[in-house]
């Protein structure tokens, strides 16, 4: 039983990481992307890589992760930032689509559907550790430089260009670099989160990283609240608990947890839009997101 909460705590930390990255874009600088797996698997593949042909040091594997991840965020999302809102949105849907079957048929880096098998525990120093306490300290420095960061005046900028990037323009704002950084951060990030999934699972294929996924974390920010530092990690719990919770009720099949799963999630998302456009968080403070 421990080792089962460790497991859950241990997912529970790399998915706070995921929603809080992302959060970056979606929360702060109002770019809604459905593509953030993408980043997640690029930095799981190369960490997996990392560790099984290099060294299976922990913190080796998430810095390059985090400069694969946000070297790629650079290369594929500055066409897409050219263009706005629901625009921006279908651009990433398609980003992802394309990565999936690049994932599937990119055998020799990816392992294809079959996947990369035997990835080593991460270590610290030549030393096996636990995924947990890594991940938990890769949270807390991720948590601390968007607070710094939003706290400052690209993160100023980054919320003037949410409530109106026309507007931000004309105050001599460089809306395409503010944006661009605020990609590369939140997908550095989610190629942290890629490479302790990695480590943690000992294992990684193309089905971790699809469009259910990204939807899935877009829906731990909109649930927790967007723009708050914390919303994202409450959306985060909640919903990696939901499965747990559905799993010991006795009149729901095992066979239709998911479908139960997918049901309660739109419905918390459509019913949050309506009632508390906030999340439950940003409701807290009367509507208003704030770190």
């Amino acid at each position: 039983m421990i080792a089962y909460f460790t497991n859950l705590a241990s997912l529970g930390a790399i998915f706070c990481i995921l929603a809080a990255t992302l959060n970056v874009a979606v929360g702060y600088a109002g770019i809604f992307s459905v593509a953030h797996a993408v980043f997640f698997g690029l930095g799981a593949y190369a960490g997996a890589q990392v560790s099984l042909l290099l060294i299976p040091d922990a913190l080796v594997a998430m810095v390059v992760a985090a400069l694969v991840a946000g070297a790629l965020s650079l290369c594929l999302a500055l066409p897409a930032l050219r263009v706005r809102g629901e625009y921006f949105v279908a651009a990433s849907l398609g980003l992802q689509m394309m990565a999936v079957t690049l994932f599937s048929e990119a055998k020799t880096l990816t392992g294809g559907i079959g996947g990369l098998t035997g990835i080593p525990r991460p270590h610290i120093l030549g030393v096996e550790v636990s995924t947990l306490p890594v991940a938990l300290a890769a949270l807390a420095l991720i948590l601390l430089a968007t607070a710094l960061l939003m706290r400052g005046s690209f993160g100023r900028t980054l919320q003037a260009i949410r409530d109106g990037e026309s507007a931000a323009e004309a105050l001599g704002k460089n809306v395409a670099a503010a944006k661009a950084l605020a990609v590369a951060f939140a997908c550095a990030g989610a190629g942290v989160a890629g490479a302790l999934f990695a480590m943690h699972m000992q294992f990684v294929n193309v089905e971790s990283f699809n469009l259910d996924q990204s939807v899935l974390i877009m829906a731990m920010v909109i649930i927790g609240g967007t723009g708050t530092l914390w919303g994202p990690l409450v959306g985060a719990v909640i919903l990696l608990s939901l499965p747990a919770g559905l799993a010991f009720m006795p009149f729901i099949p095992s066979t239709e947890v998911g479908a139960v799963q997918q049901i309660i999630y739109g419905l918390a998302m459509t019913l949050l839009m309506v009632f508390r456009p906030a999340g439950l968080v940003g409701d807290l403070s009367r509507g208003k997101s704030h770190a």
